[in-house]
């Protein structure tokens, strides 16, 4: 595989969903939100052809049948290296745009909880919903790495500011659990 260049493969999906009723319409968006797909103008999706978009391709057809829709599927490379490389950037900095977002959740994250800690709220609920959030982020991390097959900039850097979010929660932790047991924070438990 290429950076997204004209070596790449691509899918496009040409996708026709009546407009009543609404749901099935969104349904079908959504999923190819969801999935990574790149829109390239009304009803036309791309994404690289490899096998991480086979489930989600999947869905978006039945969903769009189940709407009485219908796609039409194209496997698609440039005509020249230049369009490849297009599609290749096109799709990059959508990943990339994604990965920012993360990153200013994760900047989020950490404010909570350097909230938290000056207001002195160390309780195990407020905890747990520390946690219930980092579990969010991993997840959404996770499912960013598998869709940005050609490596967006920021993607180590948000490998690392997950890392660094893992460890202020710990840290967090630590200081619920100390308060939780009435320890004093100098003295080892």
């Amino acid at each position: 595989m290429t950076s997204g260049g004209s070596r790449t493969r691509w899918i496009v999906l040409v996708v026709r969903v009546p407009a009543e009723p609404s749901r099935h319409r969104v349904a079908v968006w959504r999923e190819l939100r969801k999935i990574g797909a790149l829109p390239l103008g009304q009803g036309t999706w791309a994404v690289p052809d490899v096998p991480v978009f086979a489930a989600g391709l999947a869905r978006v057809v039945e969903l769009a049948r189940r709407g009485e829709g219908e796609i039409v599927t194209l496997d698609a490379t440039g005509r020249e290296e230049a369009d490849g490389a297009r599609l290749g950037a096109l799709f990059t900095a959508a990943r990339q745009e994604e990965w920012t977002e993360f990153l200013a959740d994760c900047g989020k994250f950490e404010a909570e909880l350097d909230k938290e800690i000056g207001s002195g709220k160390l309780t195990v609920a407020e905890l747990e919903e520390e946690e219930q959030s980092l579990e969010r982020l991993r997840r959404w991390h996770r499912e960013l790495r598998v869709r940005d097959v050609f490596g967006a900039p920021a993607a180590q850097r948000a490998d690392h500011r997950l890392k660094a979010c893992v460890l202020r929660l710990e840290d967090y932790t630590e200081r619920v659990f100390q308060a939780v047991h009435g320890l004093d924070a100098r003295v080892d438990a």
